[in-house]
């Protein structure tokens, strides 16, 4: 896991430009799109302007460039060719590069393709045609301008623009003007790094990158809402990662985004008895099953506590077993319990 320093210390950590910390995370500015080292010679952003991430990639599928001065990439732990690569992209979204130019540059497509499902759960084809059309999307809500959209993209007619976007977002552009995609950001947390999924209705994934069915769900994610899951960001993860920060941080109690969570009857029941465990308490599945009218169906709300797509939001770690005991938990036990005593703490505080 990629845990990074507590806030307070990266803000005085980048402040100081503490070469002690490069490496150990990076910022990126929002007012201008690029990531950093702590050490960056840069003009020192303002704090509200910064967001913090565990490792280069997770700033760069959240939108950022690496920056010039700095040279970000070169301290992640990717191969340099990998590297290459992914700052090749950030510096021409619209670039093609295609097996046979890999081959010249004596990289194995194979490889390539490999790596990239492995790091980002998508081939690089993917993930740069995800990236140049997630920003068309973004383009074509702000404007409504599809010729910008098109040519900005990199496409050069709207027959190929129109035949990859549907490949993608599953229909014609034009009807994405007030149209769906579920956006995908990394994000930070101390317990490592955190995968969110939002359309503009609400948050519908958050999960911990390492999680074993992370695949199963995104492939959940994009059957129930019939929509493209892309790298992106929109103004309900921005929100998510603010209401993040403030809960690890012991300020928050109840999160306020707006959340999305289909599933059937059953696991919607379940779900909601969920989001009505208080801050800070727990219950045995066995409370929670009469909670719902099924106390015989014990093991079918387990098996639907562990469907739950929304690790933290929808407190599946606030169940546990009638005996005082952990249980299971997706994210791994040393998660849950210190979810569970970082909440205990934050009611401590309040007595």
């Amino acid at each position: 896991m990629n845990a990074m320093p507590p806030t307070k210390e990266m803000e005085h950590a980048y402040s100081e430009r503490d070469a002690s910390y490069d490496g150990l995370f990076f910022l990126g500015v929002r007012t201008t799109g690029v990531f950093c080292r702590p050490t960056c010679p840069a003009r020192k952003p303002l704090a509200k302007n910064v967001e913090f991430f565990p490792t280069a990639q997770a700033a760069l599928v959240a939108g950022y460039r690496p920056c010039k001065r700095c040279r970000p990439l070169e301290l992640d732990d990717q191969p340099p060719w990998a590297a290459d690569l992914l700052a090749e992209v950030e510096r021409d979204p619209s670039s093609r590069i295609t097996d046979g130019d890999l081959r010249d540059r004596g990289i194995d497509p194979g490889t390539v393709r490999r790596h990239f499902l492995r790091r980002y759960g998508m081939t690089f084809q993917a993930f740069t045609r995800s990236r140049r059309l997630s920003k068309a999307l973004n383009q074509i809500r702000e404007s409504g301008s599809l010729d910008r959209a098109v040519f900005e993209s990199g496409y050069e007619s709207h027959s190929g623009f129109r035949t990859a976007f549907g490949r993608t977002f599953g229909d014609a552009p034009g009807s994405h003007r007030n149209g769906e995609g579920v956006f995908l950001s990394w994000l930070w947390s101390p317990l490592g790094p955190l995968v969110a999924g939002a359309t503009s209705e609400g948050v519908c994934l958050l999960e911990f990158t390492d999680r074993p069915m992370l695949e199963t769900e995104l492939a959940t994610v994009r059957r129930l809402f019939d929509a493209a899951v892309v790298p992106g960001s929109n103004d309900i993860l921005e929100k998510l990662r603010v209401e993040l920060a403030g809960y690890f941080s012991g300020s928050l109690q109840a999160f306020s985004v707006p959340l999305v969570y289909p599933g059937t009857v059953f696991q919607r029941r379940v779900w909601d008895r969920l989001l009505a465990i208080p801050y800070g308490e727990t219950r045995s599945y066995e409370q929670l099953a009469i909670a719902i009218g099924k106390g015989r169906a014990v093991r079918a709300v387990g098996r639907a506590n562990g469907m739950n797509r929304m690790a933290i939001l929808i407190p599946c770690h606030r169940v546990v077993n009638k005996n005082g005991e952990l249980g299971g938990y997706g994210g791994g036990l040393r998660r849950k319990q210190y979810l569970l005593d970082l909440e205990r703490s934050g009611m401590a505080g309040l007595a």
